[in-house]
This record gives structure tokens, C-alpha cells and sequence, in this order.
């Protein structure tokens, strides 16, 4: 797929569709912009609706912003800090050292400028990656054991807008945004996705096993439709 780049936007993703009519640019689930556009259309199309339309794409990349913004000292995922450094060098930086996301941050600019929270979101996802494969195939492969499930193996991800799935192979796919959540709430996505493996369906039988894990999963499911699986 065509990738173009943009000075305040990143990342834009191209797909073509027999199905588009006209062009269209959507966030995608992992926070870059995405346009649709028909099969024959120039390019030349995404790159004059991005110069003619930026009011209307910053006011649709506002709406779907993660539900935090980064601030000093806040916590990332489960073993991460988030450390702001004022510096008065005209260098921005964000790094990863240990357990701290060291951001080094000009005086003249703002924590939460688009490309400044561009560069710290590729950060915390690189941290969320390494919690998320430290702690969550752990989790899932005691979770299994517990309660007589069998998977094939684990995937992981985080550009999806959702917490997790399971594919009719047994292959279960897990977000790394799920480091964001209540260990509680982890519990709760895996022995769902789990599940499946039995019942790929959210009838009666996948509910029963799904309370056999978690009797509180009904609490559990209303709190997650409050999260936001977006970083």
C-alpha cells in the first residue's frame, strides 16, 4: 500500500477500492490516518484534501485520541515512567532506558504537540511491546492450564481496535494496549479470547465458559466498553 508523509499528520495510509466512489481519510485503530480512494484516482487527490481539509482531520484526529495525554512522571503501562526533561538545546529526543521513557524536550516546545506525541507514541508502544511479551504469554499460558483450554500459539498487536481475538486455528491474537489495563481486566480478554477456542460464538455455552474463568466477567465487560485499546 502507498504510504505518503506529512509534515503535521505522519503517516498516511492509501488504499484503493473498487467500492470508493470519492476519497475518503479515517483515523486507523493505531492512531495514523488512513485514505480510501477509487481504483484509478491519483494520489495527487489525498494530498489536496489534506491541504484543503486540516481543520476537519485535526478536529477527527482530536476525537480519537487515546484517553490521556502524556504528562510528567505519569505511568506507562505496568513498569514504565514517563520522565520530561527540559533541555535548552533545540533537539527533541524520546528514548526508552530501563523502565523510564526519558523525554528530552526543548523549552520551546509542547509535550503534547502532534509531533512531539508522535515521536513518544512510538516509544511507548516499543515499551508496551516489551511488557506485553514479558508478562501476557505467561498469563495466557497459566490461564489455559487453570481452566482446560488449548491454544496454538500467541500473536501480538496494537494496530487493532480491538483487545483481543481468536482465530479457528487456535492462534489467539492479544493487544499490547492491554498493558494499560487492571490486571483484572487482562484476566478478563484473555480467558474471553480463551473461549473461543471451545465456542467461536458469544452464545450461551461461550458465556458459561467464559464465567467459569471469571464469575465477574459481566462487571469486567461493561468497565472494558469504558477503555480505549487505542496507544
Amino acid at each position: 500500500m502507498p504510504i505518503i508523509q506529512d509534515e503535521e499528520f505522519g503517516k498516511i495510509t492509501i488504499r484503493r477500492s473498487i467500492k470508493a466512489t470519492q476519497v475518503r481519510v479515517r483515523v486507523a485503530p493505531d492512531g495514523t490516518l488512513r485514505a480510501s480512494l477509487p481504483m484509478y484516482a491519483p494520489v495527487l487527490l489525498v494530498k489536496h484534501l489534506l491541504k484543503t481539509s486540516r481543520d476537519e482531520l485535526r478536529r477527527i484526529m482530536a476525537q480519537s485520541k487515546a484517553e490521556y495525554n502524556y504528562e510528567n512522571g505519569m505511568q506507562i503501562g505496568k513498569s514504565h515512567t514517563l520522565v520530561v526533561q527540559h533541555t535548552n538545546s533545540q533537539t527533541f529526543s524520546a528514548s526508552r532506558h530501563g523502565q523510564q521513557i526519558i523525554i528530552k524536550l526543548p523549552i520551546e516546545l509542547q509535550l503534547n504537540s502532534p509531533v512531539v506525541a508522535r515521536e513518544i507514541r512510538d516509544v511507548v508502544i516499543s515499551a508496551l511491546r516489551v511488557e506485553a511479551k514479558s508478562y501476557l504469554p505467561k498469563r495466557l499460558s497459566y490461564l489455559s492450564n487453570q481452566y482446560g483450554f488449548v491454544y496454538n500459539k500467541v500473536r501480538f498487536s496494537h494496530a487493532s481496535g480491538r483487545w483481543g481475538s481468536c482465530s479457528s486455528n487456535g492462534t489467539i491474537s492479544l493487544n499490547i494496549a492491554l498493558m494499560k489495563l487492571p490486571f483484572e481486566l487482562i484476566d478478563y480478554v484473555i480467558i474471553h479470547e480463551l473461549s473461543h477456542t471451545k465456542q467461536m460464538n458469544h452464545g450461551p455455552l461461550f458465556w458459561n465458559l467464559v464465567a467459569q474463568g471469571d464469575p465477574n466477567y459481566k462487571a469486567h465487560r461493561r468497565t472494558l466498553k469504558s477503555q480505549n485499546p487505542s496507544i
